[in-house]
């Protein structure tokens, strides 16, 4: 969700990538909280780190969960800036299926509010 805000809302700006520690199907709930802004991201896939580790040189890394931050690599060439977003991980919410589709539409509405503060830091307009 944060790359693809990043990517709404920075237009070239920046380059952004996502990657997870353990790479698995974008989830469908995340498809769809994501649709109602109008934002496609079905034809996303998910990375591992690996995919970049080494091979493709950042300024700047965003976490964006606790897991994240605990266990993603602390040495990455080019980074200068290091910063820590901790949301709570949608899919690991139990419940209903309505509860559940909540939860997505919670935690994509607090990511798209970091990301345009964020952005707004960076002096770029939202």
């Amino acid at each position: 969700m944060a790359e693809a805000f990043l990517r709404t809302y920075a237009g070239d700006r920046f380059e952004a990538h996502s990657a997870g520690l353990e790479p698995k199907d974008i989830n469908p709930l995340t498809i769809q909280v994501m649709q109602e802004k109008g934002i496609d991201i079905s034809h996303h896939t998910s990375k591992g780190i690996d995919a970049y580790l080494g091979k493709v040189h950042f300024q700047t890394l965003i976490t964006v969960c606790d897991d994240a931050e605990k266990n993603c690599p602390t040495v990455w060439p080019g980074v200068n800036t290091r910063f820590h977003w901790s949301f709570e991980d949608p899919a690991a919410f139990q419940g209903s299926d309505s509860e559940r589709l909540a939860k997505f539409r919670q935690i994509r509405d607090l990511i798209e509010n970091k990301v345009k503060i964020w952005l707004t830091e960076q002096g770029v307009a939202v």
